[in-house]
């Protein structure tokens, strides 16, 4: 009897952490996008998921990549630190923010490709993968390019790999320096209020099957930090904005992001 009681038990622990969740669904079917998002306390452990299976597919990381990019580069010593410069060399980018010097935060909050290709240059392609398994991100395909392989789907990840990912960075559980981490927690700062800190990354991938818009990252309340993922089926750039809409409302319909 007690066995069949603990097995019930865990089989409703299982629903409770992986059922859908209404709410949250709402948010996705209203904006007519498919999607997953992968929320996660961590001093409780407590998850909401949408799109369960979704949320354990693996797609191209895109700028997302920039967040183990960043302390990779800084561990290796190829830059310096978040007021560090790169030298525009005068090429003519589509998106304006890019054309002009940059310093690793500023390259960091306009996702500069062209900047971190830099940096994947100066770290070395023979670095990366060691870098990537030990921190648990997602997959790398071999053969890959140099400056291409997060963008191209060499280098893919899931939401659920995202947050597990991103829960070890909070802890400070991989092997960077703290002065690393301290950075990258200075670059990735997009909200504060007198209630929270918001830390996140955005990320488009385009040259796939399976387009994808990403949003990633953490939320620092005076009780507790909530991880979150998302990723979205993007069909253009018009969809782009629903990215960060769409996790910040679902944030907020759990009360992971307190009203500002």
């Amino acid at each position: 009897m007690a066995k069949l009681i603990l097995l019930t038990c865990s089989l409703c622990l299982s629903f409770f952490v992986r059922a859908e969740d209404s709410a949250i669904e709402h948010l996705f079917r209203s904006a007519g996008i498919d999607g997953t998002i992968v929320i996660e306390s961590v001093s409780t452990g407590q998850r909401f998921v949408h799109n369960d299976p979704r949320s354990k597919q693996p797609f191209a990381a895109a700028s997302t990549f920039k967040v183990l990019n960043t302390l990779i580069a800084l561990e290796e010593g190829v830059i310096s630190g978040a007021d560090a410069i790169f030298q525009w060399d005068g090429t003519r980018y589509e998106i304006s923010n890019w054309n002009n010097d940059q310093t690793l935060e500023s390259a960091f909050k306009a996702s500069c490709v062209w900047c971190y290709q830099q940096l994947a240059r100066r770290v070395g392609a023979m670095k990366y993968p060691s870098y990537i398994q030990k921190s648990d991100y997602g997959q790398l395909r071999q053969p890959f390019n140099e400056t291409e392989f997060w963008l191209d789907g060499s280098l893919t990840i899931s939401a659920e790999q995202q947050v597990a990912f991103l829960r070890q960075i909070v802890e400070r559980k991989l092997p960077f320096e703290a002065s690393s981490y301290d950075t990258l927690k200075k670059i990735m700062l997009t909200d504060v209020t007198e209630r929270y800190r918001l830390y996140a990354k955005t990320g488009w991938a385009t040259r796939n099957a399976s387009p994808v818009g990403w949003y990633v990252g953490f939320v620092e309340t005076p009780d507790d930090i909530w991880i979150f993922a998302l990723n979205l089926a993007t069909r253009d750039a018009k969809d782009l904005p629903l990215r960060i809409q769409i996790a910040k409302d679902a944030l907020k319909e759990k009360g992971a992001l307190p009203p500002s």
